[in-house]
C-alpha cells in the first residue's frame, strides 16, 4: 500500500481497515484526505488478498465530522464544482469496490462524512454516534453525492427532511430510518464490525463482487433492465471454478475452499 499522510490503512487476515485520521479537526476531509481516500480504494480494490474493508475514523469521538470548513470557504462557483466532482470520485470508488465496505461510525458522521459513510455498502454505528447532512445551515447543500445517496437508502421524503432541516440525528433514528444497518454499544463497535468483516471475507469473493455490481447497476434502471443484469452476473458466476467448488462442498456436506476464479 501506499504511504498517506492523512489516513491510515491497514491489512490483517484479509481485511483492510481504512482510517480517516486528522483528529486534530474532528477527521474533516480536506482535498488531500479525498484523495488518499480514492487513492486507497482503488489499491484495495485491485488487491486480491484484500475479501473486506471497513472504513472508520481515528479517535474516539469522530468518524468524520465534516469537510474543512475553513478550506470549503475560499472556493468560487468552479474551484466548488471541481472540489464536488473530486469528492464524488472518491466515494464513487468506494461504492463500487468490488468487496464488502463497512462503515464504523464511531462518532460524528456529517456532512462529508455522512456522505462517506453512505458510499459503504453497509453502516454499522455506535450508540454515541450523531450523523446527519447539515449543509444548508452553511448555505449550500450536499456535494459528494448525499442529496443522490440518501433518498435511495431512506426515501425521498425522510432525506429531503434531513437534508433541509440540516439536523443531526442520534444512531437510534438512524438505525429506525433505514440509514444504518446496526447500532451497538460504543465500546462494542470495533469487536461488531471485526467480526462482521470477518464472516463477509469468508464468502465466494466473486459472487460478492457480482452481488455488488448487480445492485448498483441495477438500482439506476427499470426492473427489467435490473433483472437482465442480474441473469447476465448469473451466467457469469457458472463461469467461475468456485460456483463448481461451492455447489460440490454443498453436495459433500463441506465447506468450501474460495480461490477467487
Amino acid at each position: 500500500m501506499s504511504n498517506y499522510e492523512n489516513i491510515r490503512v491497514e491489512i490483517a487476515d484479509g481485511v483492510a481497515t481504512l482510517t480517516v485520521d486528522r483528529q486534530p479537526v474532528l477527521n474533516a476531509l480536506d482535498a488531500n484526505t479525498i484523495a488518499e481516500i480514492a487513492r486507497a480504494a482503488s489499491e484495495l480494490d485491485a488487491d486480491s488478498d484484500v475479501r473486506a474493508v471497513i472504513v472508520t475514523g481515528g479517535g474516539d469521538k469522530a468518524f468524520v465530522a465534516g469537510a474543512d470548513i475553513s478550506m470549503l470557504a475560499t472556493l468560487g462557483p468552479e474551484e466548488a464544482r471541481r472540489a464536488a466532482c473530486a469528492g464524488q470520485r472518491a466515494f464513487d470508488a468506494i461504492e463500487q469496490m468490488g468487496k464488502p465496505v463497512i462503515a464504523a461510525i464511531n462518532g460524528f458522521a456529517l456532512g462529508g462524512g455522512c456522505e462517506l459513510a453512505l458510499a459503504c455498502h453497509l453502516r454499522v454505528a455506535s450508540d454515541r454516534a450523531k450523523i446527519g447532512l447539515p449543509e444548508i445551515t452553511l448555505g449550500v447543500l450536499p456535494g459528494h453525492g448525499g442529496s443522490q445517496r440518501l433518498p435511495r437508502i431512506v426515501g425521498k421524503g425522510r432525506a429531503l427532511e434531513l437534508m433541509c432541516r440540516g439536523k443531526t440525528i442520534d444512531a437510534a433514528k438512524a438505525l429506525d430510518v433505514g440509514l444504518v444497518n446496526q447500532v451497538v454499544a460504543h465500546d462494542e463497535l470495533g469487536e461488531t464490525v471485526a467480526a462482521l468483516a470477518a464472516e463477509l471475507s469468508q464468502k465466494a469473493p466473486l459472487a460478492m463482487r457480482y452481488c455488488i455490481q448487480a445492485v448498483n447497476e441495477g438500482l439506476e434502471c427499470s426492473l427489467a433492465e435490473g433483472q437482465a443484469i442480474e441473469a447476465a452476473y448469473f451466467g457469469l458466476a457458472f463461469a467461475t471454478d468456485d460456483q463448481t467448488e461451492g455447489m460440490e462442498a454443498f453436495l459433500e456436506k463441506r465447506r468450501p475452499e474460495w480461490k477467487g476464479k
